[in-house]
């Protein structure tokens, strides 16, 4: 924790996600779209717990998005129970100041879902700025475009001077903001910092980050991609590879697809030596042990278990690591079954299971001109390799 952290205490982040986000197109509300392999809203989490990694988050949610919400925020361990919003995002950061009554926090911070580029150099201006005894502080941007009012008389040119652009996180001492809200109830404003100028209260400005804007349109999302597209720069590629033997049986499981056999292959799980070998792969571009480390056969737990389970974990500690899988790769050894057949299936539920696009999956088959046990046709081999992307200069965990 840092100095700063440990004189303003207790911290919470109140995540506004309640929106629909009409603005940005059709499809899901643009908080749960994907961008770049995972949710926006994930990201922005993840984000955020890298930013301010001592504060809890409360996340504001529209009723109907708890399954949405359940999914993208898995395995994020700093997550408060989320608080339904309201009609309005006003309301909703009123219910979310609510819920938190009870924690009785020093500081919060209020944060848009849909700006997943909160920056730890922002979050530290606002942090500072709060222990240094202002009980309100928004980051703002300078205007640099020229600005024009449109009126049915013309044109007419808006001096720029003093005009600056308003972000979030917004940082606020609890109980004044809280009871600033609490005043505002059935009147409308923008953004809290309104709120709490109205209430009187006194609102200081640091500087802004340029990349944190938020994704509001449908040509936002492709400016985003661009932006981590520029931050995952430390790219990795893992290989996996993996043995099961023949025995008496009549299916086999290879890359999630049951296909009809004389024979099942032999293992603590279901023996999906597809699966295997590219979860291998994941993990070696992780630097993360391997399948045994995390999933020993010494484990009841995973007797039978279905492979894409241990698919699914490799992916997402990628995530984890706010990073993204860029190609997956899987070669099957074998005589028989016919794979061929199979293929278009096998990229597909691949894909599934580890949210990316098909195009980005290759299944190949091949065998070893009956030379070897896989000639013999006592098995199956599988050689994998999976080309990853996380962030420069991240540590590992």
């Amino acid at each position: 924790m840092t100095e700063e952290a440990q004189k303003g205490g207790l911290e919470v982040v109140i995540l506004v996600a309640a929106g629909r986000g009409n603005r940005a197109g059709d499809g899901l509300p643009k908080q749960y779209r994907v961008l770049a392999g995972m949710p926006v809203i994930r990201r922005t989490m993840l984000a955020l717990t890298e930013a301010l990694p001592n504060a809890q988050i409360l996340p504001v949610i529209h009723g109907d998005d708890a399954d949405l919400f359940a999914e993208a925020s898995k395995g994020i361990d700093t997550l408060l129970a989320p608080v339904e919003g309201g009609t309005s995002r006003q309301e909703s950061v009123l219910n979310g100041l609510a819920a938190l009554t009870k924690r009785h926090p020093d500081h919060v911070y209020i944060h848009d879902a849909a700006r997943p580029f909160v920056s730890q150099r922002l979050a530290h201006a606002l942090q500072s700025a709060l222990v240094d005894g202002h009980r309100g502080v928004v980051p703002v941007v300078p205007v640099v475009d020229t600005l024009v009012r449109e009126t049915t008389s013309g044109r007419k040119p808006v001096d720029r001077t003093d005009l600056v652009a308003v972000q979030t996180p917004q940082a606020f001492d609890f109980k004044s903001i809280f009871a600033a809200h609490k005043s505002a109830a059935g009147t409308a404003y923008t953004d809290d910092a309104s709120v709490f100028d109205a209430a009187g209260g006194d609102v200081v400005h640091v500087p802004g980050d340029e990349r944190n804007f938020k994704i509001t349109q449908p040509q936002d999302f492709e400016k985003a991609e661009k932006m981590i597209g520029q931050q995952l720069g430390d790219i990795r590629v893992g290989s996996g590879y993996d043995v099961h033997r023949f025995e008496d049986g009549d299916h086999v499981w290879l890359c999630g697809i049951s296909i009809p056999h004389t024979q099942s292959l032999k293992g603590h799980s279901d023996a999906d030596v597809g699966l295997h070998a590219l979860t291998d792969a994941i993990l070696a571009a992780l630097a993360d042990g391997d399948i045994g480390a995390h999933f020993p056969p010494t484990d009841e737990t995973w007797r039978g278990a279905s492979s894409d389970k241990f698919l699914a974990f490799a992916a997402e500690r990628v995530r984890a690591r706010a990073g993204a899988i860029n190609h997956l790769g899987v070669t099957l050894v074998c005589e028989a079954p016919k794979i061929r057949p199979h293929v278009a299936n096998m990229r597909k539920r691949i894909a599934e299971i580890v949210d990316i696009d098909a195009e980005r999956v290759s299944v190949q088959a091949t065998t070893t001109e009956q030379l070897g046990f896989t000639g013999r046709r006592e098995g199956i081999a599988a050689q994998a390799t999976a080309t990853i992307a996380l962030p420069s200069g991240q540590e590992p965990v």
